[in-house]
């Protein structure tokens, strides 16, 4: 066993409460620091100034060759790094497809970091990895996926469609005959990938890491708002991968998922779906037609830091058989004993892990089903009234507003 407490410095010596005192006014001057920059958020630009980015030079040089206070570390921080953020946890930033990030999660994820978890096995961390569990059994739920559906939290869409990729991948091979994760790509049977045309680039990223290829992949042509045109699906097979994308990043759009999956499946294909904002539309019960026939994949990516509002870093990879996602991503080691429960670190790509499940299942319980409908609800009012005022004003919006896209 190894000795991981901090070992105290001579000037601390002289009182037992010293370093519990100094720490408890550090954390309470981040505290301060922190509502500081919430409250202060409305006052400022959504941008930085380039003054306060130009500022950030002062952080620059070499590392000091000794120790520097804490509170001088936290000051740093504040007076060069706040200014120069992008405020984003307020309701006016409209860029890309960022979240805020719900109180509740926000307060979690303070807690998260006191608590210093590494949320890999049971043993390490009861807490997490049970909140994970619970968290994982509300997204299933809340997404409509099938019963017995498993997952991982993950960091992002990215590894979301890394890992669900990777189950993919496992289960095509041992199909096959093959396996992938003792015997690697050298060799193995062929496996073909299929993705409509404007397929987000987090997908082929992901393709490139499993070693299945960016550019060895069948493109289907889509339509004017990028939904992957039924009519064009080239023939499929038990050795195909077939991505298909709930929510294109530009257009919002959703691709035929109840005219495509039926006769995929049929075929024997691995149905991939890449929804890393979209797929929340199923917890509206106004937008939730947007998602049929999304249930019938086999596996899913999302974010949870995108409608959710969890707070980065959150993205959930979900498959409906978990076990082809156990056998791509466990390990083995001696001193990892499998334990009764499920363990975080045999279904995700890392081993030690910060317990970010337990800011999900903050968020949700937050929130409750009626809470995450009115996000999305909400959020695509904004766009549609975005899109009005634009064409009122005499531009031209160039997608079909479907939810929060514009």
């Amino acid at each position: 066993m190894s000795d991981s407490r901090p070992s105290r410095s001579p000037l601390s010596s002289s009182s037992s409460n010293a370093p519990a005192d100094a720490r408890s006014a550090l954390l309470k001057r981040a505290a301060r620091d922190a509502m500081d920059y919430l409250e202060g958020e409305d006052a400022r630009s959504v941008a930085p100034t380039p003054q306060a980015v130009a500022a950030l030079s002062a952080l620059r040089g070499p590392l000091p060759p000794g120790p520097t206070s804490a509170e001088t570390v936290l000051h740093l921080l504040h007076e060069y790094g706040s200014p120069a953020t992008i405020a984003k946890t307020g309701g006016r930033n409209f860029g890309f497809v960022n979240g805020g990030c719900l109180p509740a999660a926000l307060a979690a994820s303070w807690l998260v970091s006191a608590w210093d978890q590494n949320a890999a096995f049971f043993v390490q961390s009861p807490t997490a990895i049970t909140l994970e569990e619970i968290a994982l059994d509300w997204v299933r739920d809340l997404l409509g996926l099938p019963a017995g559906t498993g997952g991982a939290v993950v960091t992002g869409a990215t590894m979301a469609n890394f890992s669900a990729l990777a189950a993919a991948r496992h289960a095509l091979l041992a199909r096959a005959g093959w396996d992938v994760e003792l015997d690697g790509l050298f060799g193995a049977p062929p496996i073909t990938v299929v993705v409509g045309e404007e397929a987000h680039a987090s997908v082929f990223k992901a393709l490139g890491m499993l070693g299945l290829g960016r550019n060895r992949v069948v493109r289907v042509p889509v339509d004017g708002q990028g939904r992957m045109r039924a009519d064009a699906l080239p023939s499929l097979d038990a050795q195909t991968i077939l991505c298909l994308q709930a929510g294109n990043v530009n257009t919002g759009a959703f691709d035929p998922a109840d005219k495509i999956i039926p006769a995929a499946r049929a075929a024997g294909a691995w149905i991939h779906v890449d929804g890393a904002f979209g797929l929340w539309a199923t917890t509206s019960p106004k937008y939730r037609k947007l998602t049929k026939g999304f249930e019938l994949a086999d596996s899913w990516a999302t974010d949870a830091h995108k409608w959710p509002n969890i707070g980065y870093d959150c993205g959930l990879a979900l498959v409906r058989d978990p076990e082809t996602l156990r056998a791509a991503m466990s390990m083995e080691a001696s001193y990892l004993l499998q334990g009764d429960h499920r363990e975080p670190s045999y279904y995700n790509p890392e081993l030690s892990r910060r317990a970010r499940g337990v800011e999900l299942w903050a968020g949700l319980r937050s929130l409750g089903r009626s809470g995450m409908a009115e996000i999305v609800e909400r959020t695509c009012a904004h766009a549609r009234r975005f899109a009005e005022g634009l064409r009122a004003a005499g531009f031209e919006v160039l997608n079909e507003v479907v939810i929060n896209q514009v």
